[in-house]
């Protein structure tokens, strides 16, 4: 070989490169968009974006949290199931809506929140794909603690409550929904969210 003639690629996955994790993020965000958060496989994404599978085990511990980084969720759904159970049956209800509001509150929350909430409502792919991957990291473990038939009612029947909240006050900004104190939210909020889980 000549010096300056370039060496013959070998064939099979390209190895890591300067924008590989960036490459399994957006190949991630399209499958999880496109079919969802329970077909959609790590061998599958690491096709998609040409690189090894081994990659995306490098980069990212599991599916799930590939999940949140793909959605540039300001919080790790499996944090927020296990700081929602970690606590008095009794006041369930209490922690969920403070969590809930913390996360809006904070300004860099509430801006990628808009962000994934305006998605849901505008789009069939991402809410599928929303669904799916809340339903499996946040509701699931919630209904399966409360130990009840009808338990997946009553956490849905919970999340009503909390969309219905982002919508009205961060997103319509209905007063005085709107400017009232979090503090008051959570004392009125709280009782509602705890009478669908436990009465």
């Amino acid at each position: 070989m000549t010096p300056g003639t370039p060496k013959a690629r070998t064939p099979g996955r390209r190895p890591g490169g300067p924008d590989t994790r960036g490459d399994i993020l957006r190949a991630a965000r399209e499958s999880f968009a496109g079919k969802g958060f329970t077909a959609t496989s790590l061998r599958a994404v690491a096709r998609e974006a040409g690189v090894d599978a081994a990659l995306i085990h490098h980069y990212f511990d599991s599916k799930d949290e590939l999940f949140v980084e793909s959605m540039a969720l300001p919080i790790d759904p499996r944090e927020v199931a296990a700081h929602v159970l970690d606590g008095p049956r009794d006041e369930l209800g209490r922690r969920i809506i403070t969590v809930f509001l913390s996360v809006w509150e904070s300004p860099d929350g509430q801006q990628r929140m808009k962000a994934v909430l305006r998605s849901v409502v505008s789009s069939d792919d991402v809410a599928r794909m929303m669904r799916e991957g809340i339903t499996e990291l946040i509701m699931q473990p919630v209904a399966q603690a409360l130990g009840v038939p009808d338990a997946p009612l009553r956490v849905s029947l919970v999340a009503t409550q909390l969309i219905g909240m982002a919508l009205t006050r961060y997103l319509i900004g209905l007063e005085p929904l709107a400017s009232a104190e979090m503090s008051e939210l959570i004392d009125r909020m709280a009782p509602v969210l705890q009478y669908y889980l436990t009465e």
